[in-house]
């Protein structure tokens, strides 16, 4: 019968349905992709694990059938990291790398899609000058990490001359050949746990609330049923029949937008993050889990809201002055979620893992606690609220009669809001941890370019000198002496470093310098061997490779060597070894050292940076143009974090739907009100007003809240890691300020149905 009324009741009826439907769709949606996301991740990892190109400590010498030369030639573009690959079979068993069906022919080139639509477009011309290489196909789905990644696989020529100086390697398979577990750290655990937790609450949250729409009308229709003979209980079951009809429709509309939401998902990228389709499949367990508990949540709620309602034959005690909430039983969750976090306190990483169960209960019972004390809150301030203009009086006297429908629509927002200012919070404290200094020196340069053996430095610095947006080009040239030949094991080196003057000084206090001069450094660190390496007419070995062949090249110490004092160069060194100017290095030094530019770029110059990796390539194509940063994260922590960004936007949108239901749901029962008021003259301008303050309040009264417990669970989560607690202020204004802007837009989206329902025909009845 509950189901009749559910889906056979009329126009009413079946709307009250597909409201319930929306709304707990919504949530289902994003639980299923939730369940997805262990799995999606998983096969990012197995995708990037099967295409690793690299040798693992094993180098190959010579060719064979079955060996393939592959050159990264890595780049960015716009912020977007371009993965490249140059690749040149030497047999025909030559591995193929996953998602090509064959090689390019030299010349050529295989594209991921995002990569091809891209160059097509016009913003992507920059980029094309980088590869100027004809498209003759599209990387299959396995070679891909992600439908909007950027990568492509070019034909080369005469690579196996470059193996052996890092530009190019000759491999036989792809893939680890010995994958290694990382140990795990327990803070980042932890993080991934209340990640997990706060992003999964708002949702559970949500769905509670959208079972009880209409909740005021189904009461007024069980009287009815009261009244012809139904008994206490039956009228509970029939509610429960209603929700659990509702719950499955929002099954089906879950499912039907997570299938949606999968296909459109391929078109995005979000924090650097992209996917396939086929990567998000839930597992069978954790989705036939959230078939189960969604509809037996529904029912749940539905009886538990019913407890306090005496549904009589001739109407419902509701309207009546409710009894006064008890606070005593809801403090009771936030102090249990605190005794289950206590004995972690202190523990930090060194101390082994947290309790997954208790961390997990403890922020569970916070976080529930929000929604069980915001009702009271509500209700306790409402209740002193008084005179002000009609609008406000209007909102008022409304928020007073139905504290809790306000309260319920909020919460979920308090919630996510709370979670969020928490982790923000530990997340912030841990940074230093997970994030360490460079030492680049960015003032000077921005930009590094490595240029391979073989290669003028000088020449390619030109170059750059006349690229648009460089400002100053420091070019030095680096190799290592030895004092004996390299297979023979040595027992000491020294570094090397070739450049004029100007640029020497970029490393070193010179006492005087002209081209010719050969300078020992003194200072340098980890450099105990220079002194030793200095005596006149000594000889030093420096490894080059020519042709693949790795061989010797001998240089002697003039007796004209003098000493020079270190100090700290671009990339925040004290340089030991020996200082040469270009007059002082034969021929065969120079074809022995790698080139090293440092780049000054001007960022006021519109694509400057693009323009230094167009002019690095037209040098060498395996020329490495890298961007210098004052710090570097941990890429465990970091990809952590865009998780949780990634999540974040997930439930804001969500949270924003759902929203938006509930008030054109709430809007609709008081349909005949609104319409009465505008017939005995309100203007609807104060109704408006009204509708915004009956947001406003219950939203900065949540939020009020939400910031109280979330900085509570932060400080407990950051005494868990032993990090000094401190408030990061400027995220929880963030956070806050995010969960009002998402009410503001709900709000300014429900007008136009608002003003539609303040028709006088709005009267009109049956």
């Amino acid at each position: 019968m509950g189901t009749r009324f559910a889906f056979a009741g009329g126009r009413e009826g079946w709307i009250r349905a597909l409201l319930t439907a929306v709304g707990v769709g919504l949530g289902v949606a994003l639980l299923l992709l939730t369940t997805a996301l262990p799995g999606a991740l998983a096969e990012r990892h197995r995708r990037e694990e099967a295409r690793l190109d690299y040798t693992f400590g094993r180098p190959i010498e010579h060719r064979a059938d079955d060996t393939l030369v592959i050159a990264r030639t890595d780049t960015e573009f716009d912020d977007r990291d371009v993965r490249g690959r140059l690749l040149e079979a030497e047999g025909a068993k030559a591995p193929l790398p996953p998602g090509l069906r064959e090689f390019p022919a030299a010349g050529d080139m295989v594209v991921s899609p995002a990569l091809k639509e891209l160059l097509d477009s016009g913003s992507g011309a920059l980029l094309r000058e980088r590869l100027p290489y004809d498209i003759v196909g599209t990387i299959g789905e396995q070679g891909l990490i992600g439908s909007q990644e950027l990568a492509y696989y070019a034909g080369g020529r005469d690579l196996a001359e470059r193996v052996g100086n890092s530009a190019a390697e000759r491999i036989d398979s792809f893939g680890d050949p010995n994958p290694t577990e990382e140990k795990t750290d327990p803070v980042l655990v932890l993080l991934v746990l209340v990640v997990f937790v706060v992003l999964l609450m708002p949702v559970a949250v949500f769905i509670a609330a959208a079972v009880r729409f209409g909740g005021e009308r189904r009461d007024r229709r069980l009287a009815a049923l009261r009244l012809v003979g139904s008994d206490g209980a039956m009228t509970r079951r029939i509610a429960a029949g209603e929700a659990l009809a509702g719950a499955l429709l929002g099954l089906v509309f879950g499912t039907g937008f997570f299938l949606a939401g999968r296909e459109v998902a391929a078109s995005f990228e979000v924090y650097g993050i992209s996917v396939f389709p086929s990567y998000l499949n839930p597992s069978p367990l954790l989705a036939l889990l959230v078939a189960v508990a969604v509809p037996a949540a529904a029912v749940l709620v539905t009886l538990f809201a019913l407890r306090g309602v005496v549904i009589e034959p001739l109407g419902v005690v509701r309207t009546a002055r409710p009894a006064r909430r008890r606070l005593w039983w809801r403090l009771l969750l936030p102090l249990a979620g605190l005794g289950m976090l206590a004995p972690m306190i202190g523990q930090g990483r060194e101390n082994g893992d947290f309790n997954q169960y208790l961390v997990t209960g403890g922020v569970i019972a916070l976080l529930v606690g929000v929604t069980a004390l915001l009702p009271w809150v509500v209700e306790t301030v409402v209740a002193r609220l008084g005179s002000g203009s009609v609008s406000w009086q209007l909102a008022v006297r409304r928020l007073q009669l139905s504290s809790g429908a306000a309260a319920r629509l909020v919460n979920g927002i308090a919630v996510a809001v709370a979670g969020a200012i928490a982790l923000q919070m530990l997340f912030a404290g841990v940074e230093d941890t997970y994030t360490k200094d460079t030492g680049y020196d960015v003032a000077r340069a921005q930009m590094q370019v490595r240029i391979p053996e073989g290669v003028n430095a000088a020449a390619a610095a030109a170059k750059f000198e006349r690229t648009e947006g460089v400002r100053e080009v420091y070019a030095l040239s680096e190799g290592y002496f030895s004092d004996r030949p390299w297979d023979q094991e040595p027992q000491r080196s020294a570094e090397l470093t070739v450049g004029d003057c100007a640029t020497l000084r970029e490393v070193a206090k010179l006492p005087s310098c002209e081209d010719g001069d050969v300078f020992a450094v003194r200072g340098g660190e980890y450099d105990t061997d220079t002194p030793s390496l200095s005596r006149p007419g000594q000889k030093l070995y420096l490894e080059t490779n020519e042709d693949g062949e790795s061989r010797d090249v001998v240089w002697t110490v003039p007796e004209s060597l003098r000493q020079a004092d270190s100090v700290k160069d671009p990339t925040g060194t004290l340089r030991g070894g020996f200082l040469l100017t270009p007059g002082a290095m034969h021929a065969a030094v120079g074809r022995a050292v790698t080139g090293q530019l440092y780049v000054s770029v001007d960022d006021s110059v519109p694509h400057a940076r693009e323009y230094v990796r167009n002019t690095a390539y037209a040098v060498d194509p395996l020329a490495e143009p890298m961007t210098w940063y004052a710090t570097e994260r941990s890429n465990r922590y970091e990809s952590i974090r865009t998780g949780l960004f990634v999540g974040a936007t997930a439930v804001l949108v969500l949270i924003g739907a759902s929203l938006l239901v509930s008030q054109l749901e709430q809007l609709r029962e008081r349909r005949k009100l609104l319409s009465a008021l505008v017939a005995f003259g309100t203007r609807r301008r104060t109704l408006s007003l009204s509708v915004l303050w009956q947001t406003a309040i219950p939203i900065g009264l949540g939020l009020l809240l939400a910031s109280v417990v979330g900085m509570t669970l932060g400080a407990v989560l950051l005494k868990m890691t032993s990090t000094p607690v401190a408030v990061d202020w400027p995220s929880v204004l963030r956070m806050t300020g995010m969960g009002a802007g998402v009410v503001l837009a709900v709000t300014l989206l429900s007008l136009p149905p608002l003003l539609r329902m303040m028709r006088p025909d709005g009267l009109r009845t049956e």
